[in-house]
């Protein structure tokens, strides 16, 4: 077990903050833990004809262009309740709204690093959203597509999707149709 003696926020912005921890380890040591805080996410499967809409927008910190599930937080570091940020993330980012959306699970993005938790969703039932919400600034250049499941799978083979959310909560809809 880590023990926690102090904390400091030493950077924070609209989206994330980040902390350093001093600890001490179960062997007594002391140390550091840097940790990024940010709200809960939701990722969202938008399953349509056996196909499934995916967006692409630039990822700053990779440097590349990657297609993805669509996934996000409320703006401002917002909490809402996870159905919510998952209505809201789907339409902001695709146009779209669900009349169904059943939970798939729950998994954290990088917990060797953040604290960030997100519930993934499969929306089903898809139909245009007028009522959307216009894109982050960040996301200006975000493009959403509708793919077969066999180019999806081998989008994931080829690495066009790296992201390792939209790897994990496709896992999570497999095991979800086998279980059905």
């Amino acid at each position: 077990m880590i023990e926690q003696v102090a904390s400091r926020v030493v950077y924070e912005n609209a989206w994330m903050s980040v902390r350093e921890d001093e600890i001490v380890r179960a062997d007594g040591t002391a140390g550091i833990y840097g940790v990024i805080d940010k709200p809960r996410s939701a990722l969202i499967v938008p399953l349509q004809d056996d196909g499934f809409w995916l967006v692409e927008q630039y990822r700053y910190t990779v440097g590349g262009r990657f297609w993805e599930f669509p996934q996000g937080t409320l703006p401002d570091r917002g909490d809402g309740d996870p159905a919510e940020v998952a209505r809201h993330e789907l339409a902001q980012e695709t146009g779209l709204s669900a009349g169904r959306l059943t939970p798939l699970g729950r998994f954290f993005h990088a917990y060797g690093m953040s604290s960030q938790a997100c519930n993934a969703w499969l929306a089903t039932d898809l139909r245009p959203d007028p009522a959307a919400a216009a894109p982050d600034p960040e996301e200006v250049d975000l493009v959403a597509k509708w793919f077969p499941r066999p180019q999806f799978e081998e989008m994931l083979r080829d690495g066009r999707i790296a992201d390792l959310a939209t790897i994990g909560a496709y896992g999570l809809l497999m095991l979800e149709e086998r279980s059905r």
